[in-house]
């Protein structure tokens, strides 16, 4: 898999945006030679965890810009309602629009996706159903378990997901996070049980790498600077998300031949995933 590599452009960043009119500023990670070659980039939003911050992910987030992607990240550090990480999406494309923005008609405000860890992976969820199908894709990274969340009706419910598309990722080792849960625990525990209340009528796709903790996405790359708790760090996290985002926002017919049901390359990848399952075909 490509994609665990930098992708071919290089990347800037700028941290504390003016984000228009949103209540937060935004970070933001990008292609340095934006519209190379008259390519319109689609757009990533970020939810931060709990009191997170992008730079806590930078690595991460630098790695999805460098496969063309342009990435903004909300200063908010309690996203799980999913707005402030939709108005990010909407600083963008309202850039795209302005003569004044580098993001003058650069962007394929048309191909937009949504991702974020802890809370923030309920935020982006919520940001996807808030859109309309504005958002086109989602990537949940460690979604916690229900009984973690306090937001009540904000509470990010995957069944409500009725347009676009979902990967949901989580760490074998991240009891925040569980891959599985007993049959006699009720309600949504667990990524299987997130993954199975995700109507059929949407893409989905759901994966736990053998090993990770709940903050392994913020290795750069290792632990040693990352949060904790964190078993392995962030190089786990980089190959397939990204390939889904290619796949999903940029039409990579090679990135999503790995999701295929049952015969693609994640599946076969047994050393370093577990609970794999796909409706693609």
């Amino acid at each position: 898999m490509k994609y665990y590599a930098n992708g071919p452009w290089a990347v800037s960043q700028v941290i504390g945006e003016d984000c228009g009119d949103a209540k937060y500023k935004c970070d933001l990670y990008y292609p340095t030679n934006l519209g190379s070659n008259g390519f319109r980039h689609p757009c990533l939003t970020w939810g931060n965890g709990s009191w997170g911050q992008s730079q806590d992910v930078a690595l991460f987030l630098r790695h999805m810009a460098s496969w063309g992607f342009v990435v903004i990240a909300t200063e908010d550090q309690n996203t799980g309602g999913g707005q402030t990480i939709l108005d990010a999406a909407t600083f963008l494309t309202n850039a795209n629009s302005d003569s004044k923005s580098i993001f003058y008609q650069k962007l394929n405000t048309d191909n937009v996706g949504s991702f974020g860890h802890s809370q923030g992976a309920g935020g982006a969820i919520n940001a996807m159903i808030k859109s309309g199908d504005r958002i086109k894709t989602v990537v949940p990274i460690e979604f916690p378990s229900r009984i973690w969340c306090t937001q009540g009706s904000e509470c990010a419910d995957t069944k409500k997901i009725l347009l676009g598309s979902i990967f949901l990722i989580d760490g074998s080792a991240d009891a925040i996070s569980p891959p599985t849960q007993p049959s006699f625990v009720p309600g949504v525990q667990s990524i299987a049980a997130a993954y199975e209340a995700v109507p059929e009528s949407v893409e989905k796709l759901k994966g736990t790498l053998k090993g990770p903790n709940h903050n392994d996405i913020t290795g750069q790359p290792s632990c040693q600077e990352a949060k904790w708790p964190c078993a392995n760090g962030v190089y786990g996290y980089l190959g397939y998300p990204t390939a889904w985002m290619m796949a999903q926002l940029q039409g990579d017919t090679y990135a999503r031949s790995a999701f295929i049901q049952g015969s693609g390359e994640m599946f076969a990848q047994t050393t370093n995933w577990e609970y794999v399952a796909s409706n693609l075909h």
